[in-house]
């Protein structure tokens, strides 16, 4: 139920994004999910893609700094309110949410949202007990 996300430290200069995104390219692998935090020095890069060993593997010997982090993949209900029930759900168990994006397609009726969070096996008990839809990792790598 977990997914593995790929964090590149990168200086915030001119093409660095691009250095990244050829090297990437190159190796054929697909970025499937992105998020982009910067301060005016450097930033973290956050991947989720197709082919996560692949992907470490190529920026390490390209010289990057990288690092794997575990998150989780939620199917949020694509409406008013839906990611306000899983807020509710996380934060009546105190289970807090480190940061989290959305990912680049809906799946059904379905937002994809990942979470980072601190506790991930209990979010992930919490969530299903409460009928919520985790992904597992295989399934959000290929959508």
């Amino acid at each position: 139920m977990k997914v593995i996300q790929i964090s590149i430290f990168l200086e915030n200069r001119a093409g660095r994004l691009a250095e990244i995104t050829k090297v990437l390219a190159s190796a054929g692998i697909n970025i499937r999910a992105l998020s982009l935090a910067d301060t005016s020095d450097f930033g973290i890069l956050r991947l989720i893609v197709n082919d996560t060993e692949a992907a470490f593997k190529v920026l390490k010997d390209n010289g990057f700094t990288v690092g794997k982090t575990e998150v989780i993949a939620v199917e949020v209900p694509d409406r008013s309110g839906g990611l306000a029930e899983i807020m509710q759900i996380l934060a009546k168990e105190n289970i807090n949410v480190e940061y989290m994006y959305a990912f680049v397609q809906q799946s059904g009726e379905n937002a994809v949202i990942l979470f980072r969070i601190n506790e991930l096996d209990k979010a992930i008990e919490v969530l299903t007990q409460n009928g919520v839809t985790v992904l597992p990792g295989e399934k959000v790598y290929s959508l």
